[in-house]
């Protein structure tokens, strides 16, 4: 037995999920646990983020529980179990990596890339657009990135820089028209227009928009909590102008 632990989860998974077992486990579904797939996902992130080995180890470890859990659910309904899913997997990694597993020859990362692309491409041929397979449940900001790259990849992209930048101008004029007409609905649209080209100007220059806005909102904490922590009164009784000078100091005081 070569991974005795992992064996001995399952086993411990399918005896929960038993007749005798836990009636919590018991009575769940794919879609009750939904939530928790996602929420270990960003936790298993957010150790990453840190830097954190050892609670690295511990989120892996509630992930792998899902894909278990999930597993075991789908065998006790007759539809897979984790072995169905260990195989699937395992048969897709040495297809799209020939030059690994077979005779194809790559001088690039790009041609790794390019090559991935096309082999998952023949795998799905049931996908008829570009823009299918995109997952509806990620962040609208990750989704957002993720259109923007596939359509480039067939060539709809603008022809310089320079015109994407005039577009993101366009956008938020058409937001200021928006804001004057007074009509909500509209200015949702165009803020969204706004959104979705800002994006496409970070895949420009090869930013992740969702690491960058992470980055940004994990710098706004630590100024704000540092606003706090100096404060010289309530902060509900500050001014504009004793709040522009308290974030001044704080940023002086935080380092980014």
């Amino acid at each position: 037995m070569k991974y005795p632990n992992l064996e001995k989860l399952v086993d411990i998974i399918a005896v929960l999920r038993s007749e005798n077992g836990c009636a919590w486990d018991r009575a769940q579904t794919h879609r009750t646990l939904r939530p928790n797939m996602i929420e270990e996902a960003y936790e298993a992130v957010d150790a990453i983020d840190d830097d954190d080995v050892a609670n690295l180890r511990e989120e892996l470890g509630d992930v792998l529980l899902q894909v278990v859990l999930h597993s075991q659910i789908a065998k006790d309904s007759g539809e897979f179990d984790i072995e169905d899913v260990a195989k699937e997997l395992s048969d897709k990694l040495i297809h799209r990596h020939p030059h690994v597993f077979g005779t194809t020859e790559v001088h690039s990362t790009q041609d790794i890339i390019d090559n991935w692309d096309k082999l998952k491409k023949e795998e799905k041929t049931y996908r008829k657009s570009v823009l299918d397979g995109i997952s509806k449940s990620q962040s609208a900001l990750m989704s957002a990135q993720k259109i923007s790259k596939k359509v480039v990849k067939v060539g709809f992209e603008w022809d310089s820089v320079e015109s994407l930048k005039e577009c993101i101008k366009s956008e938020y004029k058409e937001f200021e028209e928006a804001v004057e007409s007074g009509d909500k609905e509209r200015m949702e649209d165009e803020m969204g227009d706004i959104f979705f080209a800002t994006v496409n100007l970070a895949r420009w220059y090869k930013i992740d928009a969702e690491q960058a806005l992470l980055g940004a909102n994990k710098k706004f904490t630590k100024r704000f909590k540092k606003m706090e922590e100096i404060k010289e009164k309530p902060l509900e009784e500050y001014t504009y102008d004793e709040f522009n000078d308290l974030w001044k100091r704080a940023k002086l005081e935080v380092e980014d």
